[in-house]
């Protein structure tokens, strides 16, 4: 063979310090796992293995306990299509950041509603979702300006908030 071509085997491996470095961000996406909701967790596609090493590692108080138990979730995730699980978390977390969005642009349109200038923030909210009943957002934001008024409890705030809640937040939409 020509010496052009021939090649160290010690080139195509990986260093240690790589390998540790992927380890440790496989054992990090294990903690993400650990710390999700059961329902979204349930909703994944992973391997049973897998579920069960999350499940023990969250009945886990011990420091060293759990801290072995990641390392075995890191383990069972160099095994596993980890590009696949790391997609399913990203999706989990931009629905979880679309719906703090929502819930923030909610609140902001519900305390413009009850506002001194309210009917600028009514006819821009209507222009926005013109699918709104005006005659009902009326009603709601006079009875919170009255409770704002007399430091009543905010019943109508609330009710307000969930109307526009539900053409705001996409997820609400849906479960319509």
């Amino acid at each position: 063979m020509n010496d052009d071509t021939e090649f160290d085997e010690d080139e195509l491996l990986p260093s240690k310090t790589q390998l540790k470095r992927e380890s440790e961000a496989l054992q990090k996406v294990g903690e993400q796992l650990i710390a999700l909701k059961q329902q979204d967790l349930d909703n994944m596609q992973l391997p049973e293995k897998l579920i069960e090493a999350v499940s023990v590692a969250r009945k886990l108080n011990a420091r060293s306990g759990l801290k072995r138990q990641k390392q075995y979730i890191g383990k069972i995730m160099r095994e596993i299509d980890s590009e696949a699980v790391i997609k399913q978390l990203q999706y989990i977390q931009h629905r979880h950041d679309a719906s703090n969005a929502a819930f923030k642009k909610t609140e902001r349109w519900r305390d413009r509603l009850i506002s001194e200038d309210s009917h600028q923030a009514l006819t821009e909210l209507l222009n926005q979702y013109p699918e709104m009943d005006r005659q009902h957002l009326n009603q709601l934001m006079r009875q919170a300006k009255k409770e704002a008024a007399n430091n009543k409890v905010p019943v109508a705030a609330r009710k307000l908030f969930k109307y526009v809640r539900e053409f705001v937040d996409p997820e609400q939409l849906q479960n319509r």
